[in-house]
């Protein structure tokens, strides 16, 4: 066994190291990248939890994803991912996070992420409806694939409620030409 080992060192090398390639890729900006990697561990984790779950329940595996499948559980995802990220219900899961800086559009709030490390990394997830929608659309897939017929109706919900909205635009549009 070397000193390097013995005395710690070795890992005092690797922090230092570490630390140094913060800094060179982040400069002034607030990038937490050990909290990424912290992040990225747990989706993994998650991920390989859920596949050890569908192994033991001999769930079988669809032989191929069916195009209206993957269209609602698509829609279901966008309107998960932004009903976290973006509405106003929502905004106590966020308040940890975020700061609260006004509205951004219907029924959607702007927030500013707060903090540091962990809680800055979890306030930019939390935040962003491009980033939830990789954890939404990957509960929907292991979803689909260990209860199909509950993950299909629960899917129907959001998919549904984001057809809604788009209508609620399109009618929103129309009153405005036939009084503007």
């Amino acid at each position: 066994m070397s000193s390097a080992t013995v005395d710690g060192s070795g890992a005092d090398q690797l922090k230092g190291r570490l630390a140094e390639e913060q800094q060179a890729y982040a400069g002034d900006e607030d990038r937490p990248l050990a909290s990424y990697v912290a992040t990225m561990t747990i989706y993994s984790a998650v991920v390989a939890a859920l596949s050890l779950v569908v192994r033991r329940s001999g769930a079988p595996l669809p032989d191929r994803v069916g195009v209206g499948d993957v269209a609602l559980m698509s829609i279901a995802t966008h309107k998960i991912s932004r009903l976290v990220a973006k509405e106003p219900v929502t905004s106590p899961l966020r308040a940890p996070f975020t700061r609260f800086k006004g509205q951004s559009g219907e029924a959607e709030l702007a927030e500013e992420v707060r903090g540091s490390g962990r809680r800055h990394a979890l306030g930019e997830l939390l935040t962003c409806p491009f980033c939830l929608g990789q954890w939404t659309a990957t509960g929907l897939t292991f979803g689909f694939v260990l209860a199909p017929r509950a993950t299909r109706l629960f899917a129907t919900l959001f998919t549904s409620l984001a057809i809604s909205d788009l209508l609620q635009f399109a009618y929103d549009k129309v009153q405005e030409d036939a009084t503007g």
